[in-house]
């Protein structure tokens, strides 16, 4: 059977992406004939399964960006713009080998293992959800997320099509603290990296931590300062790590706070 360069291309991209049967070419999509509710749709349970058989290579390269697959998604904390994905791909196979079910609480991520339960926050309306990461994408600038039909619907994303979101991975068996409310105390350690005077020097750590490391990071205003923290880390590895990180840095007195 011929097939056009066009399809060709498409098809060359799916395999070098992995096993995801999406493409990285911008498609139409939409959501379902008549609205669906889906406020009875429960959210994501967070279990101890074995990485995916397929979707987790070390990289992978698409429309000349590589991707590198994080080997472990513990303290993982990332804020940006989440869309959403439907009829298009409903009952296509995902990354992980999975059939896309729009009405199931699922998302596509570009580099967290498969699967992946995090938590994602809709900054613009404090509305939470639980959903398992089983699927790659979105390869579009600036989004790190593209959810579920149910999940984008129970977020409030479905209308304008994106919304900034916080996403936070989570441990079977444990509760990640939603936003904005305080981590418990004894939950973790917080290893401050750094002081500034300056927003904009806190903020250039920041990034470099989370460039580096998949910790969760912030900048807290106390005394005048931006401290830059990382954590919680519930491992003395991870102290220890991080610590060697920032003195390769120049950063003399990362220091263990609460």
């Amino acid at each position: 059977m011929r097939h056009s360069l066009p399809s060709l291309l498409v098809l060359f991209f799916l395999l070098v992406a992995g096993c995801s049967t999406r493409s990285p070419f911008p498609e139409r999509d939409r959501g379902p004939d008549q609205p669906v509710d889906v406020s009875h749709v429960p959210d994501a349970v967070p279990q101890k399964v074995p990485p995916s058989r397929y979707g987790n290579p070390d990289s992978y390269t698409v429309l000349g960006k590589t991707y590198h697959v994080l080997r472990d998604a513990r303290g993982f904390r990332q804020r940006g713009l989440a869309s959403w994905y439907g009829m298009k791909f409903h009952g296509r196979r995902t990354s992980s080998g999975e059939r896309y079910d729009m009405y199931a609480m699922t998302a596509a991520h570009k580099t967290l293992p498969l699967p992946t339960w995090v938590r994602v926050t809709n900054l613009e309306n404090g509305r939470s959800v639980v959903v398992k990461v089983n699927d790659r994408g979105p390869f579009h600038d600036g989004r790190i997320i593209d959810l579920s039909y149910a999940a984008a619907a129970k977020l409030g994303v479905l209308a304008r099509g994106t919304a900034p979101v916080e996403i936070v991975a989570l441990t079977p068996g444990e509760e990640a603290p939603k936003r904005g409310h305080p981590v418990i105390a004894g939950s973790g350690r917080y290893l401050q990296a750094g002081a500034f005077a300056s927003l904009p020097n806190a903020r250039s750590l920041q990034r470099r931590i989370e460039r580096r490391h998949a910790f969760p990071v912030e900048i807290r205003r106390e005394n005048g300062l931006h401290k830059v923290v990382v954590g919680p880390l519930e491992a003395a590895a991870d102290i220890e790590t991080l610590s060697r990180t920032l003195q390769e840095w120049g950063i003399a007195s990362p220091h263990l706070v609460q």
